[in-house]
């Protein structure tokens, strides 16, 4: 069974910065490219960025590029993203994900 556990989130202030994780299990994680999305209260979910099985590929939506960073270590089964410049539209409950399969979300809330 695909887990994916997403931790890393909270309240930060406008500027600030957040190291999202996701840790991966029942599944080879180092041959699927993985993708982290958003959602915030009461829109609808938004890919922010996508990254290959290597590493090799990134991707990254035009609200974030420049300002997040999606990595990972194939040897932790673990994804990243790191979060710089937050802005209070930033603010979303963030999920890794495996095609359509997610976590249970990380909450990131962007507030002076």
């Amino acid at each position: 069974e695909v887990q994916l556990v997403e931790s890393g989130g909270g309240l930060v202030q406008p500027g600030g910065s957040l190291r999202l994780s996701c840790a991966a299990s029942g599944f080879g994680f180092s041959n699927y490219g993985l993708s982290w999305v958003r959602q915030a209260p009461g829109k609808g979910s938004e890919t922010i960025s996508i990254i290959n099985s290597d590493s090799s590929y990134t991707w990254y939506a035009n609200s974030v590029k420049g300002r997040f960073t999606i990595s990972r270590d194939n040897a932790k089964s673990t994804l990243y993203l790191q979060l710089n410049s937050l802005k209070t539209e930033d603010t979303a409950m963030y999920y890794c994900a495996k095609g359509a399969v997610r976590g249970q979300g990380t909450q990131v809330t962007v507030s002076s």
